[in-house]
């Protein structure tokens, strides 16, 4: 089957030859959800669709659910008759996930198959190395390609400062300055987005994604609004939505983020923190927990002015984050088991 409109909006040749293995079910891709509603675009046409009773009972985890960006296969190609059923979902290339937001420890799906993603940060009050960090270590962890994007460079008087700032923590990763003001920058942006890519935009709220997205749309597709009076942006985004750009390319957007907590993000770590790792092999013992230990080069590095101290205190905090939600999950399960025996056992004493 020919999928021409569907290879503008990502389809691979791959995705394509797995599709073809599902008889009487048509491919698609989610646009955007909202609960449990997901419009999604096919080859004819562009519907809302549920997900299948049988699909929903055999999922395990929340991250088995379609999401923003996935391709799956529904039973219909196109909306004339009522919503479509989604019986699977195809392979992903690659899956922001975070901690869901508040107490529970629970996983949560942002945006699935992106390429590049964004990572905007104001130069303003905005600015914060240690949750640039955080975002760095999450989008590695997807397997998209991370490229900070430093807004709104026309309200900082010293913005080279701002760039080796960013650097210092980046471990190589683009960086972009652009300006809604100045219109600078913008063309560098597009430069990342070419036809049958997908990229995402992350970041905090108010840090101009919106006025990101209506240049590259080329429309109002997003009300923007003013600064407010503490320097710090309004909300505007509600939900993930997944936009074709006139050029060509995919554009997927997201909400501004309050929380971003680290959910099994260990080659994350690795891949945001390569210069702190990259000691570790250096300690005199092999065993070295780089807390007190002679000979430890962590702490060399520290004391010589190579590692920066809030650098080591940052990896810290994100690898103790980690290591606790997934100890904490393999704990839950542990206990959830250990509650279903003892009540299967009391079952069956009952009824001897």
């Amino acid at each position: 089957m020919r999928y021409d409109k569907l290879k503008n909006y990502g389809l691979s040749d791959a995705l394509a030859k797995e599709a073809s293995e599902f008889k009487d079910l048509f491919l698609g891709r989610v646009l955007s959800q909202s609960k449990d509603i997901y419009r999604v675009v096919t080859e004819n046409d562009d519907f809302f669709a549920v997900v299948s009773g049988k699909y929903r009972h055999q999922t395990r985890n929340l991250s088995d659910f379609p999401a923003v960006g996935d391709f799956v296969m529904l039973d219909r190609d196109n909306g004339k008759n009522g919503n479509g059923i989604i019986h699977q979902v195809l392979s992903r290339k690659s899956a922001f996930i975070r901690k869901a937001a508040g107490k529970s420890n629970e996983e949560q799906l942002v945006a699935t198959n992106i390429d590049t993603t964004f990572i905007c940060m104001s130069v303003n009050s905005d600015f914060n190395l240690r949750r640039l960090e955080r975002y760095l270590v999450l989008v590695w962890e997807s397997g998209s390609t991370p490229v900070v994007v430093l807004t709104k460079v026309d309200l900082c008087d010293d913005i080279y400062s701002k760039f080796r700032a960013a650097d210092s923590v980046g471990n190589g990763v683009d960086l972009l300055g652009i300006s809604a003001v100045t219109n600078e920058g913008f063309d560098d942006v597009m430069s990342y987005i070419t036809p049958g890519k997908t990229v995402a935009l992350l970041g905090s709220s108010g840090v101009g994604k919106s006025t990101l997205i209506n240049w590259l749309t080329g429309r109002e597709t997003i009300e923007t609004q003013e600064l407010r009076n503490d320097d710090r942006g309004r909300h505007t985004t509600t939900r993930r939505e997944l936009i074709l750009l006139p050029a060509g390319g995919m554009l997927v957007d997201t909400p501004g983020m309050r929380e971003l907590g680290m959910w099994d993000a260990d080659e994350g770590l690795d891949m945001a923190f390569q210069d702190v790792e990259v000691y570790f092999d250096k300690c005199r013992f092999r065993d070295c927990t780089h807390t007190s230990e002679p000979g430890c080069a962590v702490y060399d590095a520290i004391r010589d002015g190579e590692l920066s101290e809030k650098r080591w205190q940052s990896y810290l905090k994100l690898k103790a984050e980690d290591d606790y939600s997934e100890n904490r999950d393999d704990y839950l399960k542990k206990k959830n088991e250990k509650f279903k025996n003892i009540s299967k056992y009391n079952k069956i004493k009952h009824y001897k």
